[in-house]
Formats: structure tokens, C-alpha cells, sequence
């Protein structure tokens, strides 16, 4: 699978909870370490620890997840129609478009709904990811997790207006 079309998309559901918490664990455990050291990543990590709260935190926004065949590739969280809260893809298929998939989806939701641009807390990891994607930085961030304090970039993107059949063209009087 190369192409981001090729990946289904379904919404979260409550019995997904642990999977996700596993593989938000593992992605940023093996995606991460040319970026952040170990205490870094545990603490990272540590967000997802407590699986009711972070079940009820991925239910609060619009969560999409990728799942084949009974494994999970990746999931992406939409905040407030605008914000790209959590995109997160296995290490097994990173590179392979899951995150491409689940980025472009939420862009074309946030766009549908009636969003002018989306934005995105990038890690120092993912930051490429959302540049190729035509994303921009435009602030830096320090972001304290425990006693430690980690870095990433806010991405924002314009999005195109989406195409409404019900807009009337105006007249002139």
C-alpha cells in the first residue's frame, strides 16, 4: 500500500483504547529517539498511561483510526475543526502514507466544516512529515511534561475552501 487512498478510515471507537495507548507508546519510543532522549519519551509517553482518561481525551474529538485486517496502522485526532491534536502512525508502516491518509482527511473534514486553515503542534520528529505536506512553522513551543520540558513547532496550513452546492451567486442591484 503506497497511496493514501488505499487506507480505510473509520472513526474511534471506546474498544480501541488500548491499542492506540500501545501504539502512541511504541511510535513515539522507536520514532522519536533522534529527537528526544529517553526521559523525554517516557514522559511523552506517560500521557496515555491512565486508559480510561486517554479514551475519554481521543473520544472528545473527532478520531480517526486505521486498522487492517485486526492491526492498527495509525490514528489522528481533530480538535476544534482546526487543530491536528495527535497524529500517530506504528513504526512498521511509517513512510507507507498512513499518516499522509489520516492528515488529508482531517484537512478535508476541518475544510468541509468550514475551517480556513488547520494547525499542528509538530514534534522536532514530524515536522518534515507536515512541511511536505504543505505546512508551515510558525511558532516554536516548549512544552513542560513532568519535570522535563519538550520542544515542537506549530504547523499551520490554508486550506482551500470546499466546494458547498448551496452557495448562491451574488447578484448585482
Amino acid at each position: 500500500m503506497t497511496s493514501a487512498d488505499d487506507f480505510p478510515l473509520r472513526p474511534f471507537l471506546a474498544s480501541d483504547t488500548m491499542a492506540l495507548r500501545e501504539l502512541f507508546a511504541q511510535s513515539i519510543e522507536e520514532l522519536t529517539q533522534d529527537d528526544y532522549d529517553e526521559d523525554q519519551r517516557a514522559a511523552w509517553a506517560a500521557a496515555a498511561e491512565d486508559a480510561p482518561e486517554f479514551g475519554t481525551y481521543l473520544g472528545q474529538m473527532l478520531t480517526l483510526v486505521v486498522q487492517i485486517d485486526g492491526e492498527y496502522l495509525g490514528f489522528a485526532s481533530l480538535k476544534d475543526n482546526k487543530v491536528i491534536d495527535m497524529l500517530f502512525v506504528h513504526p512498521y508502516y511509517a513512510g507507507e502514507g498512513v499518516g499522509t491518509a489520516l492528515a488529508t482527511a482531517l484537512e478535508k473534514i476541518a475544510s468541509a466544516r468550514g475551517a480556513e486553515q488547520i494547525s499542528a503542534d509538530a514534534s522536532d520528529t514530524a515536522q518534515a512529515f507536515f512541511e511536505k505536506l504543505g505546512y508551515a512553522a510558525f511558532k516554536r513551543n516548549t512544552v513542560p511534561r513532568d519535570d522535563l520540558w519538550l520542544s515542537n513547532t506549530t504547523m499551520i496550513k490554508r486550506l482551500k475552501p470546499a466546494a458547498s452546492s448551496s452557495a448562491a451567486p451574488e447578484t448585482m442591484q
